[in-house]
């Protein structure tokens, strides 16, 4: 065929036949991309856990940082720090006094998803009423009850060291009834080595209830247990207010983070006390030496 005096080929003409793959190369291209994410998403994986585990520490830093405004704030005091049966009666007065007046169950409690009781009084105005700051962003530990609910996740990870602050009808007599032999910092002021005593921890959703993080230094028992939810490590922080990762050693200290999985209260396993007896020497001090 010609057009203006120009001859045009037709379709195809000059140009090679397509080639397609054969099985053989398919199969191959299919084992190099499996391959590839065999090597990718283990990285990727561990990314997102260390970013998960840097903006938990980070809302750890906020809360600590709260703390010791509300100090500035209270003549140097420390926040409430509550137990369960005493924080509801506050909280049915709508009194929010305490740090955080949340009490977590695995039941279908409104309190497990209530923000307000976060973020009303306690360290809430210190935080600009900024829930997400309570929860580790790898907590979504449920029970299938709450789960077959819809519920996305409960709304706090964090606690408080039950040795520190005023802990109301515990600490009547200006020592902690649960650990007597201990000392009860209520200001901070009264730290001796404000680097060496935690004040908050994140804890295992087995035994997080009232924010009181309680364990008896002398019984070799976990009360309440750490959580370890950043590759079996737990993020806290101290009077001073610095915050660190504690990676614990032993399995015992880190049971999966689900219902039922912690069994407390909980002997400490022979010949694996190395995590408990470092987060008690992090928790007070022995009244006696420190001459109280």
């Amino acid at each position: 065929m010609r057009r203006n005096g120009f001859k045009l080929a037709g379709a195809g003409a000059g140009l090679p036949a397509a080639r397609a793959f054969t099985l053989l190369e398919l199969l191959a291209v299919v084992a190099v991309v499996a391959i590839l994410a065999a090597l990718l998403l283990p990285a990727l994986a561990r990314a997102r856990g260390k970013a998960a585990a840097l903006s938990c520490l980070g809302n750890q830093r906020q809360l600590i940082l709260a703390c010791l405004a509300y100090a500035d704030d209270f003549n140097d005091a420390l926040p409430y720090n509550l137990g369960a049966d005493e924080i509801r009666r506050q909280v049915a007065r709508q009194r929010y006094w305490n740090w955080c007046s949340s009490v977590l169950n695995w039941e279908l409690d409104p309190a497990n998803t209530n923000t307000v009781l976060l973020t009303e009084g306690g360290l809430g105005p210190y935080v600009a009423r900024e829930p997400r700051v309570y929860r580790c962003p790898r907590d979504f530990a449920l029970s299938d009850l709450q789960a077959k609910a819809g519920w996305p996740h409960r709304v706090r990870s964090v606690s408080m060291n039950a040795m520190v602050g005023n802990a109301g009808q515990y600490t009547r007599t200006g020592e902690n009834a649960n650990n007597p032999d201990y000392v009860q910092f209520f200001k901070v002021g009264q730290i001796p080595d404000p680097s060496r005593i935690f004040v908050l921890i994140e804890e295992h959703p087995d035994s997080i209830n009232d924010g009181y993080f309680l364990n008896k230094p002398d019984s070799l028992e976990w009360t309440d247990l750490p959580a370890s939810y950043h590759n079996g490590a737990a993020n806290m922080t101290f009077a001073d207010g610095h915050a660190e990762t504690r990676r614990w050693r032993f399995a015992s200290t880190r049971p999966p983070a689900r219902p039922d999985a912690s069994l407390l209260p909980r002997k400490v396993p022979h010949g694996e006390r190395g995590d408990f007896d470092w987060l008690m020497e992090r928790t007070s001090v022995d009244g006696e030496a420190h001459g109280r």
